[in-house]
């Protein structure tokens, strides 16, 4: 007998370049045969494939691909299933059995569209009484009859390859009482499948589960939100990114990312990314050549947002490149950098409301902790702060002193004042509003045509941003351009193993600059398009931009004993810009 399809392995999808479709024909023709043979496993199917989802769609949904020309080739073929996908559908069978909600960060031309639709007739076919809804931006995205791109005209295509005996009684595609316009109506079990569009989607009525394509891309998504929020427990958003200030890139952000094999959360929507790596033909090689080409026809960006999956890729102006970003995630381990330097940290406080306080812990040039919390009072948070840092004295803590953080600065006064602050500890102010550093300096250095540091920025931050832009750019090169010299000094390296480290990396990208009308100077605008003050990213600015350039400071023998040798201690802290004291 043939061994029923099974889902495959990224490495055996690409050592066999794809499924032995042949072998897959032959297996459905040989199961439909025997269930015309003996009419009782039906029985036995039914049950089966009610909990496995995933074997339903491996052994009996069929996709659409016009792309497939060869010579003695269909473009229908069956929809057997790569690792990642069947994960995917796993959550959302998981996402049924406990009314969670989900939402798929999508890399494009992942195939989730059909998963989702295949999952859509399954229960359709196999949960007797299940509403299932349907919404994109336009009708015709829904369901346009004989468009295999719209929704509904692919689970039209699911079901008319389906065998009549996985079908229910009395089903006729052909039938306007069972399939219509945006309708699909299983008379015996009483399931439906429903589409609806634009500003009406949640207006429908109540359905079990609600499946949203191309979610980012609504034009009134509150009223959307508004109206499924009562009308379905169960939401599966599934979109490319279309920019970070969208409801759908705010509910990626607010949810969990979820993991094989964990529990679903019930109070936030659960995450699921499908990055293109996840796909078994889209390699490095693929990458690299189709990313060339996009960037010679002008269309990086586009390119950015709906492969790499990145939100801030279409912003004008944005100071650091989400490339440059997760290039130096992990860069002192790919580069052969040596773990060296004095801690520093950088602490963003609090505005009221939802902001939240942030601080960035380095050393050298790695970024090791990035941490946020709920607003508290100034006091709290520098006592908070004193708390995590101590463990890596000697420590220099630069924090933002003006307007909130002026809190912040009066309690560390008084606990320098009291000597009670923990010995290697120290804090600097920070104030965004200063003048810049080195006012004389070029803003590129031996560059006599560069405009003065005091002629281009507004003020600190505005210089803080640009430069740190430069290490991302600086280590972007050193990974990607082999005869680019550089200084290890002036990288600057991620760990991979920060749990905030995507906040992070939208964060970071997310700031543009500009110009201030009077003087033509640089600002920097960190919060456009409405979006939530990027806490993380202004914290690690602060870090690796120091607020002066000479600062003494005090290093209490007991402090000392932590280092092996005092001399190395020494030479340290004089590289670091410290007067040793």
């Amino acid at each position: 007998m043939i061994p029923a399809p099974r889902t495959l392995t990224k490495a055996q999808w690409q050592a066999s370049n794809g499924p032995d479709y042949v072998s897959v024909w032959a297996w459905r023709q040989q199961m439909v045969a025997r269930f015309r043979t003996d009419p009782r496993l039906i029985v036995g199917m039914e049950a089966y494939y009610k909990a496995a989802p995933w074997d339903f769609v491996n052994h009996w949904v069929v996709t659409y691909d016009p792309r497939r020309t060869d010579p003695g080739t269909t473009a229908y073929v069956p929809l057997i299933m790569f690792q990642r996908q069947e994960e995917f559908v796993r959550l959302l069978h998981q996402a049924l059995l406990s009314s969670a909600s989900v939402l798929v960060d999508k890399s494009r031309d992942m195939g989730v569209t059909w998963l989702a639709c295949a999952f859509s007739v399954w229960l359709w076919r196999f949960w007797p009484g299940s509403a299932v809804g349907w919404g994109s931006r336009k009708a015709e995205l829904v369901d346009k009859i004989g468009d295999p791109d719209s929704i509904f005209e692919k689970m039209r295509i699911i079901l008319r390859w389906l065998p009549k005996e996985l079908l229910p009684r009395g089903f006729d595609i052909n039938d306007i009482r069972c399939a219509s316009q945006m309708k699909i109506m299983n008379a015996e079990h009483g399931s439906s499948i429903v589409g609806e569009a634009g500003d009406n989607i949640g207006r429908g009525g109540r359905k079990l589960i609600f499946f949203k394509d191309e979610s980012s891309h609504y034009e009134h998504p509150e009223m959307i939100e508004a109206a499924l929020t009562s009308n379905t427990n169960i939401q599966v958003d599934i979109s490319t990114v279309n920019g970070p200030a969208t409801i759908f890139q705010r509910k990626r952000d607010a949810g969990r990312v979820w993991v094989p094999g964990a529990d679903l959360a019930q109070d936030l929507v659960n995450v699921f990314i499908f990055d293109r790596s996840d796909h078994p033909m889209k390699t490095d090689e693929w990458y690299e050549t189709a990313r060339r080409k996009a960037l010679s026809e002008g269309l990086g960006h586009l390119f950015a947002q709906e492969v790499d999956r990145d939100p801030s890729a279409a912003i004008v102006g944005t100071i650091i490149r989400a490339e440059w970003v997760r290039a130096a995630v992990g860069a002192a381990e790919r580069l052969g950098i040596k773990e060296t330097g004095m801690w520093g940290a950088g602490l963003d406080v609090a505005d009221s409301g939802p902001d939240l306080n942030a601080l960035a812990i380095r050393r050298g040039i790695t970024l090791k902790v990035v941490l946020n919390w709920g607003d508290c009072r100034g006091d709290e948070t520098a006592r908070r702060v004193i708390d995590i840092v101590e463990e890596y004295a000697p420590i220099e803590v630069q924090y933002d002193c003006i307007g909130v953080g002026a809190s912040v600065k009066s309690e560390i006064g008084r606990l320098e004042d009291d000597r009670v602050l923990p010995r290697g500890v120290r804090f600097v102010q920070w104030n965004a509003a200063a003048k810049p550093l080195m006012p004389e300096g070029r803003v590129v250095e031996d560059d006599e045509d560069s405009p003065l540091n005091q002629d281009y920025f507004h003020n600190l931050k505005a210089q803080g941003w640009w430069q740190l832009a430069r290490r991302f750019e600086r280590t972007w090169r050193a990974l990607n351009d082999l005869d680019f010299k550089y200084d290890p000094d002036n990288l600057i390296s991620i760990d991979p193993g920060i749990p905030l480290l995507h906040q992070l990396i939208k964060e970071l990208t997310q700031p543009v600059m500009s110009k201030t009308a009077a003087a033509l100077k640089q600002v920097v605008d960190k919060v456009p398009d409405g979006q939530r003050s990027p806490n993380l990213a202004d914290c690690v600015m602060q870090a690796f931009w120091p607020a002066d350039t000479k600062r003494p400071m005090v290093i209490h023998p007991d402090v000392m004993r932590n280092v092996r040798r005092r001399g190395e201690m020494r030479r340290r802290l004089v590289a670091s810009g410290y007067g040793y004291v």
